[in-house]
């Protein structure tokens, strides 16, 4: 009975609500329009004008009073400068003359500036592709690891510091000097450890050579050996000078007093010492009582075919001996190893390093071809700073999207690399794109970094460090030039730009 009289009451309803409709339709066509010379409706208005009732600049007046003073100051520290830096590209140097298209043709026609242009090619290129895949990298990390928090603090804290103290930090990580930068020390420490140098290391790219240590008795040999200029036989002493030895490392080798050995039969002795006495400078050939000997020095005999017959080193007094040595002639040889000088380091922020093969190449060739080491060591400090950045951004992206769509692929029977590849990584594009498109406007002004890390090599300056040293740093400024700079610069970031805002939109 109940279940009857809830559906009879349904049936009602909805029967009355054709009734209601028509009761509206019925008020609405009895409206009364307005009198031919009355007020327009907001409908008539938006019809014939296009804007609605009590449009036009009064409706928004209070906005352009609170916009007024931002729009003013940005036209006075943007519009300005780039209105006087457009026409100064077209007048000389002292922005007095008109020139023409003469600064854009110094710009493309000068070989450093030429170099920059091809600086930034490689900061573009490198830096905003490795930079979107190392943040992309953090990013899955950080959603696969315990320590995730932990993890986001140390790779985002370094875009916390300023980009000068961050270029002045790198600047001493790759110091050559390996007291200094951490880099050459580990490298240093590694090579060390598979070819360890020598106690006596002789640098020949500091123009040092083993032939400038010969003195008494001893001669350049193959190899980077030194040899005795006489031959030696069994029962018979060699004396062998040295000089270029310094007293600080003889003491850290342990070296004492240069004492003469005595001669033993069937046997080859003789001394290796600093050929060179404090109290008398000039005297060379004689064993001097203030006279160390060189401690440690590997020592070969060679017979007269040129193979070795027997091997020792000297003692801290300098003395060496070989025994049981057969009748013939003989010299004795101090080994190269003695003078190896292991890791010297790399000079990461030298401008003549290249990392591609150009040596077959004519200068010019080399000036634009090549990719100097500078320019990657940068890049590094530049990664390590803003890859933070892009973790975060590509990290927002990756918790944004859908997990019922993963979830199904790997139902689907997806792989985790078919499902990062065909799923996530189409969905995540945009950011990606992002991500990248907004470091290349940041690379392609870059400027803190370079004039902290590499001041003075000339092969590392960009567009923007080449509008500063012609603009600013010279003497007289060549404001012409600057100002042609600063155009190419504009217009190379503005359809960057452009790209970025329809994307974000």
């Amino acid at each position: 009975m109940r279940a009857s009289m809830s559906r009879a009451r349904r049936v009602s309803i909805m029967a009355a609500l054709p009734r209601r409709r028509s009761l509206v339709l019925r008020h609405a066509v009895a409206t009364p329009a307005a009198e031919p010379g009355g007020a327009a409706t907001a409908a008539d208005a938006l019809a014939e004008t296009g804007r609605p009732p009590g449009g036009g600049w009064r409706s928004h007046l209070g906005s352009i009073v609170f916009l007024a003073p931002a729009a003013i100051w940005l036209a006075v520290i943007v519009g300005y400068p780039l209105v006087e830096s457009i026409r100064d590209s077209f007048y000389d140097n002292s922005s007095t003359s008109f020139v023409g298209l003469a600064n854009y043709r110094t710009v493309f026609s000068t070989a450093d500036i030429l170099v920059t242009f091809r600086n930034n090619v490689i900061w573009v290129v490198v830096a905003p592709f490795l930079l979107t895949f190392l943040g992309l990298v953090f990013a899955v990390l950080t959603e696969r690891i315990r320590w995730a928090t932990a993890f986001k603090t140390v790779v985002f804290m370094p875009i916390a510091f300023s980009m000068t103290a961050s270029g002045l930090v790198w600047n001493s990580i790759m110091n050559i000097d390996p007291h200094i930068g951490m880099v050459n020390a580990t490298m240093e420490t590694v090579s060390d450890w598979f070819s360890p140098p020598g106690l006596y290391p002789v640098d020949t790219s500091a123009g040092q050579s083993v032939a400038s240590l010969a003195a008494t008795g001893l001669r350049a040999g193959p190899g980077g050996t030194l040899e005795s200029r006489a031959l030696v036989s069994p029962g018979s002493t060699a004396l062998l000078g040295m000089i270029g030895i310094s007293p600080e490392t003889l003491q850290l080798v342990g070296a004492q007093k240069a004492e003469t050995p005595s001669a033993a039969a069937g046997a080859v002795s003789g001394l290796v010492w600093r050929d060179f006495s404090p109290s008398h400078p000039t005297a060379r050939g004689q064993v001097l009582p203030d006279e160390d000997g060189i401690a440690g020095l590997s020592l070969s005999l060679v017979s007269s075919t040129g193979s070795s017959v027997g091997t020792t080193q000297t003692d801290a007094h300098g003395d060496f001996r070989f025994t049981g040595v057969s009748a013939g002639s003989y010299r004795v040889e101090v080994a190269s190893g003695n003078f190896s000088s292991g890791f010297t380091g790399i000079y990461w922020l030298s401008g003549t390093q290249s990392i591609t093969p150009t040596s077959g190449l004519n200068q010019t060739a080399q000036a634009l071809l090549s990719i100097p080491l500078v320019d990657m060591s940068m890049i590094i400090a530049y990664l390590w700073i803003w890859a933070g950045f892009a973790m975060v951004i590509i990290g927002a992206g990756l918790a944004a999207i859908n997990r019922e769509v993963l979830e199904a692929a790997r139902i689907d029977g997806a792989t985790e690399w078919q499902t990062f590849r065909r799923v996530t990584m189409p969905m995540l594009a945009p950011v990606l794109i992002v991500v990248f498109v907004t470091m290349i406007i940041n690379v392609l002004k870059i400027f803190d970094i370079i004039i902290n890390m590499a001041p003075s090599v000339s092969q590392a300056n960009t567009l923007a460090t080449e509008l500063y040293n012609v603009g600013f740093a010279s003497s007289p400024p060549a404001n012409g030039i600057a100002s042609a700079i600063a155009v190419i610069l504009f217009l190379l970031v503005v359809p960057v730009i452009y790209i970025n805002l329809r994307r974000i939109r």
